[in-house]
Formats: C-alpha cells, sequence, structure tokens
C-alpha cells in the first residue's frame, strides 16, 4: 500500500517540471521577441544618439546583444538567424557612423574655406583703399613710349624662321656632299701591286674607289690563280695587303685613303702609281706623291718569315698613329 503513494508523488514531480521548462521556454520566445524589436528600433536610431545613451560602441552592443539572446535552451537555426541579424545590425551602424563622419568632415573643410575667403576679401579692400590714397594724393603719371632701336644687332636673337632656314641649307649640304662621294666612289682608278712570294711579280688591275681591300684582294686572285696555282685553294681573306710596310685591314676602302691622305712608313697610302724610291732629291720640306707598289702576300707566308726583312718591317695600320718621316730599309729617314 505505500509504494502507490510513492508512484504518484514521482509522476506529479514529473510534471511540475515539465510545465516549469514549458513556462521558461515561453519567457524566453517573448524575451527574444521583446529584443528584435529593440533591434529593429535601433536601426532607425542614429549612431551617435545610440552612442550616447549606452555609452559603447557598436561592435560592444551586438555582442551584449547576442549574449542576451542565448540565454537558455536556443536551438542551432535560432543561432544562427540570431548571428546574421546582429552582423546586419553591426553594418548597418558602421555605414551610419562612417556617414556621418563624411558629413562632419565636410562641414568643417566648408567652414573653412569661407573663412580664408572672407580674410582675402578684407585684405584686398583694405589694400585698395591705399592705392586710391596714393593715387589722389600725387600726381597723374605720364606713360613713356618706348621705341625699338633700328640699328641693334638682333641676330644673336632666337628666330625660328632663321634656324629653320639653316637646317634646310646645311640638310642640302649634306645631300650634296653624300651625292659628290657617291661618284667619286665609282670612280675607277688603275691599282700597281706585287705578289709577293719571296719575290716580286708585279701586276696592275682596275677597281672602284669605293671598293674594299677585301673586294680589291679578291680580285687579285682571281687575276693571278691561272699562273699562281696555290692561289686556287686560297680565299681572299688568307691574303694581306702590305702598302708602304703597314698592312691595311680588309673593310677599309681606297677611297677612305685617298680621302684622309693617310700616310705609310715608307710613303703616302693615298696614291698608287709606282716609283722606286720616296726620298726626295732637291728640296726635303716638300713631299712628293711617290709611292711603292702594294704587295700581296699569304697569310702563312707572312707568319712564317716576318722576322726577316721585308715582312720584319710590317705592322697593322693604325689611323691614329702619325707618320711624321718616311724610312727606308736602309735606315734612311725622309723628314717632312
Amino acid at each position: 500500500m505505500s509504494q502507490a503513494p510513492q508512484l504518484g508523488s514521482a509522476k506529479g514531480n514529473e510534471a511540475a517540471r515539465i510545465l516549469s521548462m514549458a513556462k521558461q521556454r515561453e519567457k524566453e520566445q517573448q524575451q527574444m521577441e521583446e529584443t528584435r524589436k529593440k533591434i529593429q528600433e535601433a536601426n532607425k536610431v542614429s549612431v551617435s544618439s545610440f552612442g550616447s545613451k549606452f555609452g559603447k560602441s557598436s561592435g560592444d552592443i551586438v555582442s551584449d546583444e547576442l549574449g542576451k539572446k542565448t540565454i537558455g535552451l536556443v536551438t542551432l537555426e535560432e543561432l544562427k538567424k540570431t548571428k546574421e541579424e546582429l552582423a546586419k545590425k553591426e553594418r548597418i551602424l558602421a555605414d551610419l557612423q562612417r556617414q556621418e563622419e563624411l558629413e562632419t568632415e565636410e562641414k568643417e573643410t566648408l567652414e573653412k574655406r569661407q573663412k580664408r575667403k572672407s580674410k582675402l576679401s578684407k585684405s584686398n579692400l583694405s589694400f585698395g583703399d591705399d592705392l586710391e590714397e596714393g593715387a589722389g594724393e600725387g600726381e597723374p603719371e605720364t606713360k613713356k613710349k618706348i621705341i625699338k632701336n633700328p640699328t641693334v644687332n638682333t641676330s644673336f636673337l632666337p628666330d625660328r624662321e632663321r634656324e629653320l632656314q639653316e637646317i634646310e641649307e646645311r640638310k642640302k649640304l649634306t645631300e650634296t656632299w653624300h651625292q659628290e662621294q657617291d661618284l667619286k666612289k665609282q670612280e675607277v682608278i688603275e691599282i700597281t701591286y706585287s705578289y709577293w712570294d719571296g719575290s716580286g711579280h708585279r701586276r696592275s688591275i682596275k677597281t672602284a674607289k669605293g671598293s674594299t681591300i677585301g673586294q680589291f684582294l679578291e680580285q687579285c686572285r682571281k687575276q693571278l690563280m691561272e699562273e699562281f696555282r696555290e692561289l686556287r685553294g686560297c680565299s681572299s681573306d688568307n691574303l694581306l695587303y702590305i702598302k708602304e710596310d703597314l698592312i691595311i685591314p680588309q673593310d677599309l676602302t681606297f677611297h677612305y685613303l685617298i680621302e684622309t691622305r693617310a700616310r705609310g712608313k715608307s710613303g703616302p697610302l693615298f696614291h698608287f702609281d709606282v716609283h722606286d724610291d720616296v726620298r726626295l732629291k732637291n728640296d726635303a720640306r716638300i713631299e712628293k706623291d711617290e709611292s711603292h707598289a702594294g704587295k700581296i702576300v699569304e697569310r702563312h707566308w707572312y707568319e712564317r718569315n716576318k722576322h726577316i726583312f721585308p715582312a720584319s718591317r710590317w705592322e697593322t695600320y693604325d689611323p691614329s698613329k702619325k707618320w711624321d718621316k718616311y724610312t727606308i730599309h736602309g735606315g734612311e729617314v725622309n723628314t717632312l
């Protein structure tokens, strides 16, 4: 008989506990609804008034609201929804705060500009009054007429028209000079040379002044290879042209040697007619247009015999090196 009342008492306690939890949940839902309404109303209020009322930043307010809403039993969906609403509220509050800051800055800038304009207008007015007072006291000044002096030399002054004319004249002169040089390069000259293989074999050939030494050597090779079979298998790159004891580079032209009046160790490089000696007979102060026949040799012959005369006197042509004296193999000197 004692067990029946105990069972009834346990069921009563369980029912009371369930009823209490239901009431608590209903109370929490009412609190959440009230909080949601407060948030909606707060979104309509400016950030400055909201902060001054609670003394907190937007981030602190959102954190407090999240703490209040998550008290008690809350489902995952309700928690996510609450976080989304609070995040939206935080963005709105931040935008409102930034807008108010921009409006404040714009207002301050406008006030500064107005103050600056008022100061400038006052200073201009005071300066104008001083000018009017000064003009009233003194006598009116007569303007002096400026007249140009026609006798002054103005050629040193910049003149666009004159400069363009000078540029055009220089351009025409340059074109004329190039045309003259092209005509000179086309002129044909006869060159006497000596193929040297230990003894001289003198020949002559005609070529244009604009020909390079390399082109001239190829012409000579073709002329000589019928008589000298060793030149048939030799290219012009393996030949050397020695003029007045100087080895002339193959990229130079006869036109260059003539125009620059180049000089060698034993005679001028700009004449290609032949004389036996360049030593002067009568007047040592006058340079005669006398030169020796240029020698053509194979490169390997020069390498084998460069310690023996006449190859021992040969050296590569250097345009920067000046030869003030002509010397012959015996040491005789022609002073110019």
